[in-house]
């Protein structure tokens, strides 16, 4: 737009808004109410925004919008039509019909007014019955739920159906709530019948949810200690839906109410805090009381890995954390050391043993200081040793066992506990006991213990021979696989480290090919699988290994299956060692070329100097990541992060963006993993997680941004999730690539609609891009201005230009005359957008700079038509802002250039040419010739 006039501005919105294109409205309308309007205007663009609000179906900013034209201007029918439409949107219809009444009114024989008042008054009377009636319906629901002659009948199940989904609306869950609905839903749960039982915990979901003075009165009738109870009932449904309900109460208490409608909101005074400890003591007494199921065991675990620790480290008060360790530290080892054969006193599953694991390393993330972590170290010593002496047999083995739980969880504080007298002596004695079960606990220690630096090389020395004699000998699959894994991780000690090879030549791909073996055959169960993919989770780092195992789909197939298992299934640990694997084959840690001259150093001075595979140089890594994505990985990886398990943790959300940022590399790969579902998965990789992932799941989601289009690649609502991550590849300690890669597609993101670039500012992006215009490395600071270019757009940045005491516009001016002719493009373009919707800037760039004439006559004599193009932009806007500016542009040889290129090709360059030529004319500055020219 080169008008600058706010009539103008309001007829371009105007046919704009006729096209369909509210986005382009609401910018033409946002940019006439900052040139000055005068009321009136102000109070004709207010309703008309409003009115572009509605089509979006942004009710609350139609509202706003409207609500300011009516204070213009009180006598506003379209805007007071306006609100009543937003406010009926909103539900608020006792608000809606006063405007409409006024209209009428106003308007007393508009046909509009009267029918959508009319219209609106139904709707108010119908609400009215609806509510006077839900009572009745609640009343009779219960009547037909506790009545014992309705038993199993269809009139009983779709009262419960009922039940749930009214609970699910605000409404509904307060008139249940009022209705004495809490005690009766408590008859429910007492008849101990599954369908009854579920039918009220999922309503009391709907009552409790985000509302913390409902919840804290459903514990209150219900009991703290009996609802926890319920989650350790036999049936797995009836468990599920209990945790389910907790999880909604520690939300509600944690964030207290976040929708409008409040109802009893405030009647009741609590402490969150103290209600949160009641309800975690209560979750930690239920994870050592006999006859829980193991199911309930587990979801208790969940709820605690959940709720218990920080969600940010920026938080400081990590209280909750020091309070469990302190009073359920104990509790929780002891589902950790538990044995599933012969079944102890516990029940457990196969997956009890590593949600302790990951409940034990995530609190010992939580601490803070080394007093803290000393104290956890304590109480897992002494707690290890009062088993380990005086308990026998037994008493070892459950010791041993906790030893394990630590280190798959917090290794420090199990390699603490392996350096306990006698601990390591018993794990080598007890591996060649006669009894499976006893072989059975030895050996896992024994491979999680190798799996740790510090004592491979005492397990190289004492256990490989024990190993492969348990291997060979054992008639028993279950400890030949457990000693394979064993025999992997020993193998794999010397990491990516092609001369530091543990074993002979072949050996590796031997032990590859049997892990390959057991996994690909469905006959044996899971578990016996899942330790076939830990093998190769460490085999993998042997680039032969690597190679023979992509080129077998049948493994692959086998592998992705297994990580597709239930979040509920009892297998769901194999996801770490399946992402472990991956990023092995696709090469995707961290790896740095060591300075060659630093490398003549070491071996002059006969230092080990770490050597890479042939195999595992580029164009082997590009050729296995072709053969994965041909397999289906990127479909296997968007179900694994997915899943609700606890065992998706931080470090595993970590090693699937490491995998993603491998698969996109290369622009020819990322459509398929478009296509296949990776940009949805990358989201929750970018948002959450350790820094390190969160980085390279953002840097993969900035190759797709460029390459691909974004309102595609991320449809609806999902585009706006993808800034933030991007935005934070701009900080200063991502590198140059990712800060270059962000800056591209921050670049798009802004060019696709003023939302979006709402959503830029809001990440408080501009400060950073701004930084980076003044980068050494051209092209980041090309990108930075290119990005600069299209955020000119808002109104929030024009205002950043126009400011008092910036030298922002300066910048610009100077970069238009630079050599690098795609950073003067970017620039020239700001230039025209600026110029164009600040008249004033157009005054003020002949004092930026004492060149600024001759950068635009480069700009205007330039060979490049975009760049003439831009610079013949930029003399337009510059000749309408005053007679003044157009004077001293027709003094200089800008005159003469104009006069070319206004008789060149037909073309955007000539219009703009002869419009600078035409608007002199009109200032009286030049006379046309003799032929109108």
């Amino acid at each position: 737009m080169t008008a600058s006039s706010v009539e103008q501005l309001r007829k371009d919105g105007n046919e704009l808004f006729k096209c369909g294109d509210y986005e382009g409205a609401l910018a033409a309308y946002t940019q006439a109410l900052g040139l000055g309007a005068t009321a009136e205007d102000q109070a004709i663009l207010h309703r008309n925004l409003a009115a572009c609000h509605l089509k979006r179906e942004d009710y609350n900013k139609a509202e706003a919008e409207a609500s300011k034209a009516i204070e213009k201007d009180g006598g506003d029918v379209k805007a007071l039509y306006r609100r009543s439409q937003a406010l009926e949107k909103l539900g608020r219809l006792d608000q809606a019909v006063l405007d409409l009444q006024r209209c009428v009114s106003l308007e007393p024989k508009n046909k509009v007014f009267q029918e959508a008042l009319r219209s609106i008054g139904g709707q108010i009377q119908e609400k009215v019955r609806y509510m006077s009636s839900t009572d009745a319906k609640v009343e009779q629901m219960f009547q037909i739920l506790l009545d014992p002659q309705e038993k199993g009948t269809e009139k009983k199940q779709k009262a419960s159906q009922n039940l749930v989904v009214l609970a699910r609306e605000e409404a509904g869950a307060e008139k249940i709530f009022r209705n004495n609905g809490v005690q009766l839903l408590q008859r429910l749960l007492d008849t101990g019948e599954t369908d009854l039982m579920l039918a009220a915990l999922r309503t009391l979901v709907g009552i409790c949810s985000e509302h913390q003075s409902r919840t804290v009165a459903a514990l209150s009738v219900l009991g703290t200690r009996r609802l926890v109870s319920v989650l350790g009932v036999e049936n797995q449904a009836v468990s599920l839906a209990a945790c389910h309900l907790l999880q909604v109460m520690f939300d509600a208490l944690k964030e207290g109410v976040k929708k409008g409608f409040r109802g009893k909101e405030g009647a009741l005074v609590v402490d969150p805090a103290r209600e949160l400890k009641v309800l975690i003591s209560n979750l930690l007494e239920l994870l050592t009381e006999v006859g829980v199921s193991g199911q309930g065991r587990d979801n208790a675990l969940t709820l605690l890995i959940k709720v218990v620790p920080r969600k940010s480290l920026k938080d400081p008060n990590n209280s909750l954390t020091l309070w469990v360790i302190d009073q359920g530290l104990k509790k929780i080892l002891e589902v950790g050391g538990s044995l599933q054969e012969p079944p102890g006193e516990l029940t457990v599953t196969a997956n009890s043993r590593m949600s302790a694991s990951t409940l034990l390393s995530k609190l010992f993330d939580d601490l803070k200081c080394d007093a803290e972590r000393e104290n956890f170290h304590r109480l897992c010593e002494n707690h290890i040793r009062s088993w380990f002496e005086g308990h026998g047999l037994t008493g070892k083995l459950r010791a041993i066992q906790t030893v394990s739980c630590l280190l798959q969880g917090p290794c420090d504080a199990g390699n603490r506990a392996l350096e306990l007298s006698g601990v390591m002596e018993s794990v080598i004695a007890l591996c060649a006991s006669e009894r499976e079960e006893e072989q059975l606990v030895a050996v896992e220690a024994l491979i999680h213990a190798a799996g740790k630096a510090k004592r491979a090389s005492f397990i190289t020395a004492n256990g490989v021979s024990l190993l492969k004699d348990l291997y060979k000998r054992s008639e028993k699959d279950s400890i030949r696989i457990r000693a394979l894994v064993g025999l992997c991780k020993l193998g794999s000690a010397g990491g990516t480290d092609f001369s530091m090879k543990q074993f002979a030549e072949g050996s590796t791909l031997k032990l590859a090919k049997q892990c390959r073996k057991w996994l690909c055959n469905d006959q044996i169960d899971a578990g016996t699988r899942r330790w076939a993919v830990e093998g190769l989770a460490y085999l993998t780092f042997d680039a032969d290994v690597k190679e023979e195992f992509v080129e077998d789909e049948a493994a692959l197939k086998a592998l992705f299956q297994l990580s597709q298992v239930s979040p509920r299934s009892e297998e769901r640990s194999v996801l770490f060692a399946v992402a472990s694997a991956l990023v092995n084959c696709t090469n995707s840690y961290d790896y740095e070329e060591p300075d060659p001259k630093m490398v003549e150093l070491a071996k002059y001075a006969k230092q080990h100097v770490p050597e890479q595979h042939p195999k595992d140089k580029p164009s082997f890594v590009r050729a296995r990541v072709k053969k994965l994505l041909a397999a289906g990985v990127v479909s296997a990886m968007t179900c694994m992060v997915k899943t609700e398990s606890p065992v998706l943790t931080s470090s595993c959300r970590e090693l699937l963006s490491r995998v993603f940022l491998a698969l996109v590399e290369e622009v020819e790969d990322r459509g398929t993993v478009v296509a296949q579902g990776g940009g949805k998965a990358l989201l929750p990789l970018a948002l959450e997680g350790t820094d390190v992932g969160q980085t390279k799941a953002a840097q993969a989601l900035a190759k797709l941004t460029i390459t691909s289009n974004p309102e595609m690649t991320f449809p609806g609502e999902r585009i706006y999730e993808v800034v933030r991550p991007l935005v934070s590849l701009l900080h200063l300690n991502c590198s140059g690539l990712q800060n270059f890669e962000a800056l591209m597609a921050l670049t798009n993101l802004a060019g696709i609609s003023e939302r979006l670039r709402q959503k830029i500012l809001k990440e408080k992006a501009v400060p950073m891009i701004e930084g980076y215009m003044f980068e050494d490395h051209e092209m980041i600071r090309r990108a930075a201005t290119e990005c600069m270019c299209n955020l000119a757009m808002s109104k929030e940045v024009q205002d950043l230009f126009e400011a008092e005491g910036n030298d922002r516009l300066k910048l610009l001016v100077l970069y238009s005359g630079e050599d690098d002719e795609l950073l003067r493009r970017a620039a020239a373009g700001g230039l025209a957008m600026l110029t164009s919707m600040r008249p004033s800037l157009c005054h003020r760039l002949p004092h930026v700079t004492t060149h600024w004439l001759e950068i635009l006559q480069a700009l205007l004599l330039s060979p490049n038509q975009e760049l003439q193009h831009r610079g013949t932009v930029v003399v337009l806007n510059m000749v309408e802002a005053s007679r003044e500016t157009a004077s001293a542009l027709m003094e200089s040889e800008v005159l003469e250039i104009l006069s070319v290129l206004a008789k060149g090709e037909e073309g955007p360059v000539r219009r703009a040419a002869a419009a600078c030529l035409g608007k002199a004319v009109e200032y009286g500055l030049i006379k046309p010739n003799r032929d109108g020219e």
